[in-house]
């Protein structure tokens, strides 16, 4: 007479289709994210807002006065007005050296709203990943 085996229950999940439907949804979503980004990418700070961490690096600053006039805080005319092709060039030319240095834009607020985003188009077409707005305080 023969002996009955008995085979036991297999209590092991199969991932292998699991894996493949994350692999799916991961090239989606590697292809999809660059389309979302339209436009001037700026992550806004709020009104209260902290101040920044330091950083070994001086940061690139941008201002706006009110009457559209652009300078940055980089080079030898300092006090002087800058160009737009030229603020591109400096902007571009300072990233190649230091990629991860951080620049902040500050605008007067008489100043109109596109003159500051010309100059955020502008910073961005110069390679800048991240820009930040400078503010003061509120008082009280």
């Amino acid at each position: 007479m023969r002996q009955r085996i008995r085979k036991r229950p297999v209590s092991e999940i199969n991932v292998v289709p699991y894996i493949d439907v994350m692999l799916v949804l991961l090239i989606i979503f590697m292809v999809t994210a660059p389309l979302l980004n339209q436009g001037v990418t700026v992550d806004l700070p709020q009104a209260p807002s902290a101040p920044l961490p330091p950083s070994e690096q001086e940061p690139v600053i941008i201002n706006v006065d009110k009457d559209g006039n652009v300078f940055i805080n980089y080079g030898a005319d300092q006090d002087n007005p800058i160009a737009a092709d030229r603020l591109l060039h400096r902007v571009s030319a300072l990233l190649k050296y230091q990629p991860h240095i951080p620049v902040l834009v500050g605008g007067d607020a008489n100043v109109a709203y596109g003159r500051v985003v010309q100059v955020m188009t502008l910073l961005q077409q110069a390679g800048v990943p991240a820009v930040g707005m400078i503010t003061d305080p509120p008082e009280g």
